[in-house]
C-alpha cells in the first residue's frame, strides 16, 4: 500500500530538478506566450466586425521569430536563440533564488500554458481538415498536369485531397486531441495522440519537402514536454507494476473570485479558438473553401480544350511538342482561372506552407508546386466579349493578355487578341469530352 506521503507533491526538489525547471520554464514561456510587438500590431489591426477564420488561424499559429522568415538560418535557429536566452535566464535565476525548495505551482502554470498553446495549435489545423479545405479536391488543370511536373509536396496534397472523407477523419483526430488538452485529467492522452499524429505530419513534411516541418516539430516538442510529466508514473504502473500516485499537483486559488475568473477566462478562450473559429471555418467550407478563387469564370466553359488552330502574327503554327510559342491545351476552371499548357518555361512557385488569402489573385494553391502550365486569373467584359488575363505566378506577374472571345457553339471557343509579348494571337479551342475515373467512380463501368 502506498504511504499517504507519497501521494503529495514533493516539498523539496533536487537541485538538478530546480535548474532544469528554470530553464524549461523560461524556454517554453518564450515559445508559447506572444512577446513580439508585431503580433500585437497584427492583433489590433484585425477588423473585429468582419472577423474571419483567417485572423484566428494566424493568432493560433504564432511562433516567435528573431530571424527573417526567408533567412536560411530561420526556423530551428530561432529555437537556438530562445535556448540561449533561457540558459542566461537560468543562471541569473539560480543565483538570485537559492533558497526556493520547490516550484510546484509554477510547474502547474507552465503545463497549463503549454497545454493551451498546443491545443489551439492543433485545433487550428484540425478544423481545416475536419471541414476539408486545407487539401482540396484537385482542379481540372491539376488533373491534366503530368506527374513529373508536380513537386513531391503537391503530389502528397493532391493524393490526400482526392479522399475528402479521409481528410475529415484526420481533422477529427487532430481536433479531438486538442480538445483533450483543455482538461488536465485528459491532457496526457491528448499529448500522446499528438505525438503520434503530428509526428507523422513532421515526417511527411520531411519526406515530401513540405514547408511546415519546423512548426509541426514545434508542436511535437510541446506534446513531449506534457507527456514527460506522467512518463515516470506510466512506466511504474504499466511496466514495473508498482503502486503509482495520480496527478498530485493542484492549483491553489485562495480567493473565490480567482476561481470564477479562471472559469470565465477558460470559457472565453475555448469559445474564441474552438467555437467561433469552428463556425467561421465551417462557413468557409460551405462557400467552397479558401484555396481556390471564388469569382465565377466564363459561363458553361469549364473543361479542357484542345488547341485546334494557333496563329501568331497571322502565321499558323502546327502542333509541336517543342515549340515554346504554340499552346498545347487550355483549361477553363469553374472559377476565373485559365491555364495554358505549352513548352514555355514556368518558374516554379514552390510555396508549401499554409497561407490563407482573402483575394482571388493571391490564392496560389492551384499553381503552387507545378510546372508546364501558366495560370491566369481573368476579368470578363461581357458586353465586348473580352477577357483580361493576368499571370498568377509571382515570377511572371508582368504577363498580361487581352483576348476577345467568341463561342460559335457550346464546345468551341475562339480567342483573338494580344499576348504577353504584344504579338497578335488567334486560337481555336475545341472542348475535349474527357472523363476522369476519380470523378466517375471506381465501382461502376466507365466508358472512355
Amino acid at each position: 500500500m502506498t504511504h499517504p506521503a507519497n501521494l503529495l507533491p514533493p516539498q523539496q526538489w533536487k537541485a538538478s530538478w530546480k535548474i532544469l525547471f528554470r530553464f524549461f520554464f523560461i524556454y517554453f514561456v518564450l515559445q508559447c506566450i506572444p512577446l513580439d510587438w508585431k503580433y500585437y500590431i497584427a492583433l489590433f489591426h484585425i477588423q473585429w466586425e468582419a472577423l474571419g477564420f483567417k485572423d484566428i488561424f494566424y493568432l493560433a499559429r504564432y511562433t516567435p521569430k528573431f530571424l527573417p522568415s526567408d533567412s536560411p538560418f530561420g526556423g530551428f535557429a530561432d529555437w537556438g536563440i530562445i535556448a540561449l536566452i533561457a540558459l542566461t535566464g537560468t543562471l541569473v535565476w539560480t543565483y538570485l533564488d537559492k533558497q526556493r525548495k520547490e516550484y510546484n505551482q509554477l510547474y502547474y502554470w507552465l503545463r497549463a500554458i503549454v497545454r493551451y498553446r498546443l491545443a489551439i495549435g492543433v485545433i487550428a489545423y484540425g478544423l481545416l481538415k475536419l471541414f476539408p479545405q486545407q487539401l482540396p479536391y484537385p482542379s481540372i488543370s491539376q488533373l491534366n498536369t503530368q506527374y513529373g511536373d508536380l513537386s513531391a509536396w503537391k503530389i502528397f496534397a493532391m493524393s490526400t485531397g482526392v479522399v475528402p472523407s479521409m481528410e475529415a477523419f484526420l481533422g477529427l483526430v487532430e481536433t479531438v486531441a486538442g480538445l483533450l488538452l483543455f482538461s488536465r485529467r485528459t491532457a496526457t492522452i491528448g499529448a500522446g495522440i499528438i505525438i503520434t499524429f503530428t509526428g507523422n505530419v513532421f515526417m511527411s513534411n520531411l519526406a515530401y519537402e513540405g514547408g511546415e516541418y519546423t512548426y509541426s516539430f514545434y508542436l511535437v516538442i510541446l506534446a513531449l514536454f506534457l507527456l514527460a510529466y506522467d512518463t515516470i508514473r506510466i512506466i511504474n504502473l504499466l511496466t514495473l507494476e508498482q503502486p503509482t500516485a495520480p496527478n498530485t499537483v493542484r492549483l491553489q486559488l485562495v480567493k473565490p473570485w480567482h476561481r470564477s475568473a479562471r472559469i470565465v477566462l477558460k470559457t472565453v478562450f475555448i469559445f474564441f479558438f474552438v467555437g467561433l473559429y469552428g463556425y467561421k471555418t465551417y462557413a468557409s467550407y460551405k462557400h467552397n473553401g479558401y484555396q481556390y478563387p471564388q469569382t465565377p469564370g466564363l459561363a458553361d466553359a469549364a473543361g479542357i480544350y484542345n488547341v485546334t488552330e494557333f496563329r501568331i502574327n497571322n502565321q499558323e503554327l502546327p502542333y509541336s511538342l517543342t515549340d515554346s510559342l504554340r499552346w498545347k491545351d487550355v483549361v477553363f476552371e469553374k472559377w476565373a482561372t485559365l491555364s495554358i499548357r505549352s513548352n514555355r518555361y514556368v518558374h516554379p512557385d514552390l510555396a508549401n506552407t499554409e497561407e490563407i488569402y482573402a483575394e482571388d489573385p493571391d490564392r496560389s494553391y492551384e499553381l503552387a508546386g507545378a510546372v508546364s502550365r501558366h495560370y491566369f486569373t481573368y476579368g470578363i467584359d461581357e458586353s465586348r466579349q473580352v477577357l483580361f488575363l493576368q499571370n498568377k505566378n509571382k515570377y511572371h506577374q508582368q504577363e498580361k493578355l487581352v483576348l476577345h472571345y467568341t463561342r460559335p457553339d457550346s464546345s468551341r471557343v475562339i480567342l483573338s487578341g494580344i499576348n504577353e509579348k504584344k504579338d497578335s494571337v488567334y486560337v481555336v479551342l475545341d472542348k475535349i469530352n474527357k472523363k476522369y475515373p476519380l470523378i466517375e467512380g471506381r465501382r461502376k463501368p466507365l466508358k472512355l
